[in-house]
């Protein structure tokens, strides 16, 4: 047994725990994260392989310049990331990727192949959680301020005694139209992916003796091996669909659940194959998991449980943290057993809609926290909430939280209450480029607030003032955020096309100022689907393989007292969105931008410029 201590322990290292501990980490914690597989990425990893989807409806929510609704911050980091440097689309250079984020953490301590199973509860704080790690023998006994569960299966909450949902509620429970009659304990299923290969000659399949026997009538309501879905015969991605044990216990029964969703695909693939005219003759199997990609198991209850009318009339929350706007995807809890069903049914969510805080902190457990897709919801709010990029929004809100807290002596239980710093957690997130739908920048040290600004190059919808406008994207189209709440505009400087470049944008201020850093976001086409995937036709839809072309490409920052220049800063090849620079920090009354060339369009955009000494 081994003794650990940090700020903030984080289980689970998917879509909600990995932005957590990265954004718990550079926001000033001492962060260990247990991963109990030998890779991260959860559902996303290259054990699971299904894409992250997220509040842009897989490209059916957005419009450029009035609604853009892919997420921003940690997520869109790692997605801008693996689009260009994972161009071959492979899904263990994707697991790389989200391995060298954590790695290139000084404040992390990557703990993989370790499980937290237990923990010690006293006076509804959790003191210490025990983690064991059998490839090497070891077990750990871990002390830290907060705890934050995100392992999806909430074992870290379950064990510490914090209480949860589990199965369908019933409509009276949180008045959902969309609920059931009566409560029940089905849930969604878990569903096994697989990869095909096409050949330039035929290649032959003979199923196992426990492959399930499938006809073309058990899959009338689900599309397999046709051209419609995807280029080809859309067999290098798999089915979503194959999906099997909502009725069964999904922790429990895991691992029967995983055997009978191989015989399941198996047999699926066995009917393309050999089960009539597919087109499939020269496909092949590549790859089929052994994981199964889990949708549903244990929901905590937390301070407040959102619910299917806060999703789809888009309530305000004093304590909003992130969004999410995925339909309301319910699917039957049989799986592909229910041959009468549409395998997902897509309630319409007509907003991007905030997700609270307290969603996310236990309503008995003062130091636990949680991200992912236990976090506190109904089933129905669930079935758009689960949904990775919104797990990975809520997750990097969680780590900020946490942090914040651990730096201000406050437990997690008593932040609703702390109105300052629920406000100073809110303003971080957004100086992190995370999105809230009606929150701006409100950031009392950000000094460009305050500055003059002026640029050589505008257009009439691209002002350069709008670079302190304190939001970072366009909401208010169809679909967007709420009317009331949306704050309509481009929100960016937009230079005119006819200018060329260079072209400058400056901040100027009267007196000076000893500036340490600037900060700077930039257009990165998030009216667009963006994401990794294995899927040919949806990969089409993206700019994959490169950067987004909207995106500054060069760029250079100059600084200025009375006229001589101080400091040159120079950035070359950029594609990300969110670019921070560090200044001497000696007095200056002037911040010029040039841009030199961007990734791909013909004139220059910047979202927000930001400037703190």
């Amino acid at each position: 047994m081994k003794q650990l201590k940090c700020d903030i322990l984080i289980a689970g290292g998917g879509p909600g725990g990995l932005p957590a501990a990265l954004a718990a980490a550079r926001n000033g914690s001492k962060v260990i994260l247990c991963q109990d597989r030998p890779v991260l990425g959860g559902n996303a990893s290259s054990e699971v392989r299904m894409h992250i989807v997220g509040a842009d409806c897989s490209g059916k929510r957005g419009e450029r310049l009035t609604v853009e609704a892919r997420e921003s911050g940690i997520i869109e980091e790692i997605r801008l990331e693996a689009a260009v440097n994972n161009p071959q689309r492979s899904p263990a250079v994707f697991d790389l990727v989200l391995y060298d984020k954590c790695r290139s953490e000084p404040n992390i301590e990557l703990m993989l192949n370790t499980r937290v199973f237990a923990t010690i509860v006293e006076r509804n704080t959790i003191k210490k959680a025990f983690a064991r790690r059998e490839s090497t023998e070891d077990e750990f006994e871990i002390e830290a301020e907060i705890f934050i569960d995100c392992t999806g299966d909430g074992t870290i909450g379950a064990s510490a005694g914090a209480p949860y949902y589990e199965g369908r509620e019933a409509k009276s429970s949180f008045d959902e139209s969309l609920a059931q009659d009566k409560s029940d304990n089905l849930r969604l299923g878990s569903s096994l992916m697989f990869q095909a290969k096409k050949h330039d000659k035929p290649m032959p399949f003979t199923p196992p003796s426990w492959a399930r026997k499938v006809k073309e009538e058990d899959l009338a309501l689900r599309p397999h091996a046709t051209p419609a879905m995807d280029m080809d015969l859309g067999l290098e991605y798999g089915y979503w669909w194959l999906e099997w044990g909502g009725t069964l216990d999904t922790i429990k029964d895991n691992e029967l659940i995983r055997d009978e969703l191989l015989a399941i695909l198996l047999g699926v693939w066995d009917h393309v194959k050999n089960g009539g005219d597919h087109g499939a003759d020269n496909w092949a199997l590549e790859w089929c998991g052994f994981l199964p990609g889990k949708r549903e198991s244990r929901r905590f209850m937390g301070q407040y449980t959102l619910n299917q009318n806060d999703v789809q009339e888009a309530k305000t929350f004093e304590d909003a943290i992130a969004y999410g706007g995925w339909h309301i995807d319910i699917h039957p809890p049989e799986g592909v057993d229910a041959i009468d069903k549409s395998p997902c049914i897509h309630h319409d969510v007509p907003n991007l809609y905030q997700i609270p805080l307290r969603t996310t902190i236990s309503k008995k457990v003062e130091n636990l926290m949680f991200a992912g897709r236990n976090i506190s919801a109904s089933h129905v709010a669930f079935a758009s909430t689960r949904v990775m990029a919104t797990c990975a929004v809520v997750g990097q809100a969680v780590g900020t939280a946490a942090a914040m807290a651990v730096k201000s002596k406050i437990a997690p239980g008593s932040i609703f209450s702390n109105k300052n710093l629920l406000s100073s957690i809110q303003q971080q997130l957004l100086k992190d480029d995370v999105f809230i739908p009606g929150l701006v920048n409100k950031d009392k040290n950000d000094l460009a607030r305050v500055a003059q600004i002026k640029t050589n190059s505008e257009q009439e919808i691209g002002k350069a003032i709008n670079i302190i406008s304190g939001q970072t994207r366009s909401v208010h189209g169809h679909r967007g955020v709420r009317p009331e709440i949306a704050q309509p505009g481009s929100h960016r400087w937009m230079s005119k096309p006819e200018d060329g470049m260079p072209v400058t944008i400056e901040l100027s201020w009267p007196k000076s100022k000893n500036i340490r850093s600037i900060q700077i976001v930039f257009d990165t086409g998030a009216h667009r689907v963006l994401t990794f995937s294995l899927a040919d036709e949806y990969t089409q839809k993206m700019h994959w393989g490169n950067p987004q072309p909207e995106t500054v490409k060069d760029y250079i920052i100059d600084t200025y007292l009375n006229g001589q220049k101080k400091e040159t800063l120079s950035k070359e090849n950029n594609y990300q969105r969110l670019c921070k620079h560090k200044l001497q920090g000696q007095p200056i009354d002037t911040v010029k931008i040039t841009v030199l060339a961007t990734q791909g369009i013909d004139h220059a955009r910047i979202f927000e410029i930001r400037a703190y000494e």
